[in-house]
């Protein structure tokens, strides 16, 4: 299991979010790495980006919601770094698209999709709930 306690901001609806993602990425490498034919491990693979297409939208609007709410000092740089994922998930998404399912391209969005988000989620999103609790704020988006 690649998500760790530690990860927890204390802010139940973004935890619950944060999970959710590094359940999806887990299975998304398990299936990238699996031995099927790359035919059948497609539409796991498609699957996959249309839910990150969404969802990191979704995700990244509520934690902003809550940085907003708790009037956190970074938020205009973390909202940066939100935006370029959300660049990076969507251009990835059409590459892949217009690339008839290249095989080579979602290895390595796999291999970013984890590394953006443990490191993303371990120590940015780590640094809002250091904030929260220095302002001794509560834990809910709304």
């Amino acid at each position: 299991m690649l998500w760790k306690d530690t990860y927890e901001l204390g802010v139940p609806e973004i935890d619950a979010q944060h999970k959710e993602l590094f359940r999806r990425v887990e299975a998304f490498l398990q299936v990238l790495r699996s031995k099927d034919h790359w035919e059948e491990k497609l539409p796991k693979i498609i699957e996959t980006l249309e839910f990150m297409k969404g969802y990191v939208v979704e995700h990244f609007r509520d934690e902003e919601e809550y940085q907003k709410k708790i009037n956190y000092p970074k938020y205009d740089a973390h909202k940066q770094v939100h935006m370029g994922m959300v660049d990076y998930v969507l251009e990835v998404s059409k590459k892949f698209e217009e690339s008839k399912n290249d095989e080579n391209l979602m290895q390595q969005f796999g291999g970013k999709l984890l590394s953006w988000l443990i490191n993303h989620v371990a120590a940015e999103d780590q640094q809002i709930a250091a904030y929260a609790k220095s302002e001794g704020v509560s834990g809910n988006v709304r």
